[in-house]
């Protein structure tokens, strides 16, 4: 049993002064009062918080941060696709040595940052020549094992991919990614679990890599299989996949997707960029939750998703950092944040009278990114919790803020109260 006092601890609802918290190999136990606790404490802390969920990451594209933010002399622009030709270029390259080696940096980063967990959204399954390894869950167990080393919980999401467009066969630059069919993703999936059952910080997860990659009865048959785990799909991020799949299918790929497939709230919608109001109403109407990748979305061009109206209406959404151009979540959050305020031209877009924008970004962020990993739908870190927390340094100017202003003090603040690493 170790016990720490802290100065002001946020469990996800509510700020406490001057407590005692007691874990058990990181699970928590209790907390109290430090005026009512009579024993010796283990450490002492200052400001903690609970840690942030990364929702959404692609590991390996780590590797190409800064690689791709040039035009080449003889491209006439720039724009989401060229990116991904870049990055299946890239994505050939890669050895499982090589996947460990970047996600283990990787983690660090996010780590140091601030997150303490993070969905894995993992498509690089074959080998050079697109053959399945003997290992089928090599390349997943290179992140469990990364994410280990990093001391990140992560929920790794082997991912679904068959077809490059609506009707149409992968092409050879997507050769690593692909799966035969839906039989061979759940010997992917028996595989990664077994990986996932041989450690304590990690978590099993399902994913459709998207609309264009999964055909609509493939997806409704593995989000209908593991119905108990989260599930996580790309959407509506390009316009083009919009007219993709208008031309296909005479819908729009929101429409399609909740027409065909039970959707509910253990399912996590990536991206979701370019929706109309009756699509993004549903969602919410659904249960299921909205990942944004502000950083990324904002590197790719890909839009602002209408984030004003749908928290509004009671929407669930959290963050990931997708390619990761950035690592930092405060980056993410102030990107969300700001964004919205440049759109509608006001500040506070989140708040209704008496709330505060901190406070609001994170516990909504906090609550969904839970549901990412595979965790209960919870306002408060509860006994029995694995006590995944950060620390802030409590000595920080921005730190002196009054306690119901600190959630914002520690978001906005750029580079802010900095996060005490061990």
């Amino acid at each position: 049993m170790t016990t720490t006092r802290i100065q002001q601890f946020f469990d996800g609802k509510e700020w406490h002064s001057d407590v005692v918290v007691a874990t058990d190999k990181k699970k928590l136990v209790s907390i109290g009062s430090a005026t009512e606790y009579n024993g010796v404490v283990d450490s002492e802390q200052g400001i903690v918080i609970p840690g942030f969920q990364n929702a959404h990451s692609h590991a390996f594209q780590y590797a190409i941060v800064g690689l791709t933010d040039h035009i080449p002399i003889e491209a006439d622009g720039d724009d989401f696709w060229s990116w991904r030709n870049e990055m299946y270029k890239r994505a050939l390259t890669y050895s499982p040595e090589n996947v460990k080696q970047i996600a283990t940096k990787l983690y660090r980063a996010m780590r140091r940052s601030g997150y303490t967990s993070v969905a894995e959204f993992h498509y690089l399954h074959n080998d050079v020549n697109g053959q399945p390894y003997s290992d089928r869950a090599i390349m997943g167990r290179m992140l469990v094992e990364a994410a280990h080393d990093a001391g990140i919980a992560i929920t790794l999401v082997p991912v679904y991919y068959h077809t490059s467009g609506f009707g149409t066969p992968f092409n050879d630059g997507q050769r690593r990614f692909v799966c035969s069919g839906v039989d061979d993703y759940h010997k992917l999936i028996e595989a990664s679990a077994a990986v996932v059952n041989e450690y304590e910080h990690a978590r099993l997860g399902v994913g459709a890599h998207s609309l264009r990659a999964a055909p609509i009865d493939h997806v409704r048959e593995i989000f209908g299989t593991y119905a108990e785990l989260p599930k996580h799909l790309h959407i509506a991020e390009q316009t083009a996949e919009i007219e993709q799949c208008l031309a296909a299918t005479g819908k729009r790929s929101v429409e399609y997707l909740l027409d065909n497939v039970d959707i509910n709230d253990s399912v996590h919608l990536v991206h979701t960029t370019h929706v109309l109001a009756h699509e993004w109403k549903a969602v919410a109407d659904s249960g299921a939750h909205v990942v944004m990748c502000p950083t990324t979305e904002g590197n790719l061009g890909d839009g602002f998703f209408p984030l004003k109206d749908f928290h509004a209406y009671g929407g669930s959404w959290s963050i990931g950092s997708d390619s990761h151009v950035s690592t930092c979540p405060r980056d993410e959050l102030r990107v969300v944040d700001y964004g919205q305020r440049l759109l509608h031209r006001q500040r506070n877009v989140f708040c209704q009278p008496g709330q505060d924008s901190g406070y609001e970004l994170f516990t909504r962020t906090w609550k969904a990114g839970r549901r990412a990993m595979g965790l209960p739908l919870s306002e408060t870190l509860t006994v029995g919790d694995d006590f995944d927390v950060i620390e802030f340094d409590a000595a920080h100017e921005l730190a002196k803020v009054p306690q119901d202003r600190l959630l914002s003090a520690l978001l906005f603040g750029s580079p802010g109260v900095p996060v005490v690493t061990s």
